[in-house]
């Protein structure tokens, strides 16, 4: 390695100044890096000629050492610039002198003796005398230390339930002030490089903290409806892949948690009219909108009154087409819904209704206006829940939803919450199954594709 005087350090520096050449010119005219030249510069700028003197061996102590880092830490300065500010001969000093400390902590800055070692006996640390002011000192520290810490980690369990190695690390910085570093681990037992490690992580900002937040906003915004699937989806609209197990991971760790409960009504009163075979069969699949219909009545109880709830689903999308509530389930309760539904209808329309064999859809006046409307009738088979799953899964996806998650002040209002939920469930909820969009988006999309 090539050793410059203060003169050559002087001439780079005075040629620098001038402003007429680069760090790397004048490098490669003295044959060194241009990180060299910039380091004299730095030095000539801030300690003078003096900052360009070749120096003795220094030996820096442990104290003089922390400075040094604290500084560098506390202002955000970097190697380089603290070496030119403390003038220190190499930044590289400094880096060495942060891994010690990150690794080993504050022991591995103080300065070791070179050479042999004596051969004098090392004179050891002379314990206290038993009974002695200086023992019962030490032994009143030690069990102050010992009550402050399982205090604190007492603390910490009663709310998780467990203490972590986190925790403890937690626990250990709250007391390091008060009490030795060295004993405060044994009493933790956790190694050294354990604790380094763990204060070194802690100190970094959360890199999912901005994730968090808008999970928590995504389940807050659909009102608690919404698990893991759905929530990973919403992400992906908003432009955000994440991976379904990471979902998983940071609603456990807020403590968000979908609500499910399922209630089902049954209108079967045996053979009132005519059973229309089974045509569907369970085959839920439409190719386009208005190609196949479901239908069922479902039962709300609610401040000590019944209330029957008639929907229209198309299997394309699974979009509520029109629905009726109403306080007896008579047989208007489907005629005005079959009648607002047909208003959904084109001629070119060839369409299948499915329900199952409640009395409802076995009239004969139920059965004309299909006719008349070249409708075909499709019912399940008795006592038989699985061919008609899909609105029977719709109506545990609304009570769960809207019936068992909210508060209802009257029945009036219970009417108000179910026709903002239906509008949310056809235009906002998404589905895994329709690509991540809301049964509606995905009618529009399909409509603009073809």
């Amino acid at each position: 390695m090539t050793k410059f005087t203060a003169d050559h350090k002087l001439e780079a520096v005075t040629r620098y100044l001038k402003g007429k050449e680069s760090f790397r010119s004048i490098g490669n005219f003295f044959g060194t890096s241009e990180a060299v030249v910039r380091n004299w510069v730095a030095q000539y700028k801030q300690n003078g000629i003096n900052g360009l003197l070749k120096k003795s061996y220094t030996t820096y102590s442990g104290q003089f050492k922390l400075n040094v880092l604290n500084y560098m830490n506390e202002n955000g300065t970097s190697p380089n610039e603290t070496s030119t500010i403390f003038n220190i001969t190499s930044p590289s000093l400094i880096r060495k002198w942060r891994i010690q400390f990150e690794s080993q902590g504050l022991d591995a800055l103080e300065s070791k003796k070179k050479g042999r070692p004596s051969m004098k006996k090392d004179r050891k640390k002379t314990q206290p005398i038993e009974g002695s002011i200086e023992e019962l000192q030490a032994e009143l520290d030690r069990l102050r230390m010992e009550n402050a810490y399982f205090k604190k980690v007492e603390c910490l369990s009663s709310k998780q339930g467990k203490i972590t190695k986190q925790d403890k690390v937690k626990v250990v910085c709250e007391l390091r002030h008060e009490f030795s570093i060295k004993a405060l681990l044994v009493l933790a037992c956790i190694p050294r490089s354990t604790y380094y490690y763990w204060v070194k992580k802690l100190d970094c900002p959360d890199p999912d903290a901005g994730l968090k937040e808008m999970v928590k906003a995504i389940y807050e915004e659909h009102e608690c409806r919404y698990g893991y699937r759905r929530i990973r989806d919403e992400l992906t609209n908003r432009g955000l892949k994440v991976n379904h197990k990471k979902v998983v991971r940071i609603m456990r760790e807020l403590g968000l948690k979908s609500l499910v409960k399922i209630k089902k009504y049954r209108s079967y009163k045996g053979e009132v009219g005519k059973v229309a075979p089974n045509i569907l069969n369970r085959n839920f699949k439409a190719e386009k909108p208005n190609e196949k219909w479901v239908t069922d009545i479902t039962e709300f109880k609610l401040f000590g009154e019944k209330l029957y709830f008639s929907p229209m689903l198309d299997l394309y999308n699974g979009e509520i087409i029109t629905y009726t509530i109403g306080s007896r389930p008579t047989y208007s309760l489907v005629s005005t819904m079959i009648e607002q539904s047909f208003e959904r209808l084109i001629e070119k329309d060839t369409l299948l209704i499915h329900s199952d064999q409640g009395w409802h859809y076995q009239m004969k006046k139920y059965r004309s206006a299909l006719i008349q409307r070249g409708i075909t009738q499709s019912m399940s088979r008795k006592g038989n829940c699985y061919d008609n799953a899909v609105i029977e899964s719709f109506f545990g996806t609304l009570k769960s939803e809207l019936l068992y998650l909210k508060e209802f002040e009257s029945i009036d209002h219970f009417k108000i919450e179910l026709e903002k939920y239906i509008n949310y469930y056809n235009h906002k909820r998404i589905k895994a199954k329709l690509k991540g969009m809301s049964p509606v988006q995905y009618r529009v999309h399909a409509l603009k594709a073809a």
